[in-house]
């Protein structure tokens, strides 16, 4: 589980708490996995667990690609990027050695990620928060963020083939609530999968 107590990985964007934050985060510094960064890691996730799959691609908010260092953290991961697109530094598509590919396309409206295999799609909706927070009114945004997901998968119509996943980052907070809704998100076609902060990714109930 993430909690903040091990290292920070290059997902994770250390930052000092604010007066009102200061004594409610492990180790005296804020913990936060952006949006961006659970992007990034669930489509990571999905190359490592769906060995044929060939392109993912992302579709982050302006403000979210300004929180998260994209270009540097793909190239971290062996994924240059070949064709820019737009008038940011980290849009456009990506290219790997193996003949993998990623578009990063801060375009909103779509889902946040999106892989094809042959029938098959996954469609994921992501939020981010702070990983290591006791604080109440962060675990609250952590806890809306997740309902928030889900609700963006149900307004989002389903094609026969598809996977739908509401990712959030992994803390206590977000785990006892995914339980607890687990079984009914499932009924209505949705995953709910939980980002620690290196990056491992848990479908809970799976």
């Amino acid at each position: 589980m993430a909690d903040g107590t091990q290292l920070p990985s290059d997902l994770i964007t250390v930052l000092p708490p604010p007066p009102n934050r200061v004594g409610k985060c492990t180790g005296g510094a804020e913990h936060h996995l952006s949006e961006g960064a659970v992007m990034l890691a669930f489509a990571f996730y999905l190359f490592r667990t769906e060995p044929r799959l060939g392109h993912v691609a992302m579709h982050p908010d302006g403000e979210h690609g300004k929180r998260f260092p994209f270009l540097d953290r793909m190239g971290a991961r062996g994924f240059k990027l070949t064709k820019p697109m737009g008038s940011t530094d980290y849009g456009g598509l990506y290219g790997a050695a193996d003949g993998r590919s990623a578009l990063i396309n801060p375009k909103p409206g779509m889902g946040d990620v999106i892989a094809d295999l042959g029938d098959a799609s996954f469609v994921a909706e992501c939020k981010g928060g702070i990983i290591n927070t006791t604080h109440p009114g962060q675990t609250s945004r952590l806890r809306s963020g997740l309902c928030e997901a889900i609700g963006q998968c149900l307004a989002t119509p389903m094609r026969n083939g598809q996977r739908q996943f509401a990712v959030v980052p992994h803390t206590r907070t977000t785990m006892a609530l995914a339980q607890r809704m687990q079984e009914r998100a499932a009924a209505a076609g949705i995953e709910i999968a939980l980002v620690d902060g290196s990056g491992e990714v848990t479908i809970v109930g799976g």
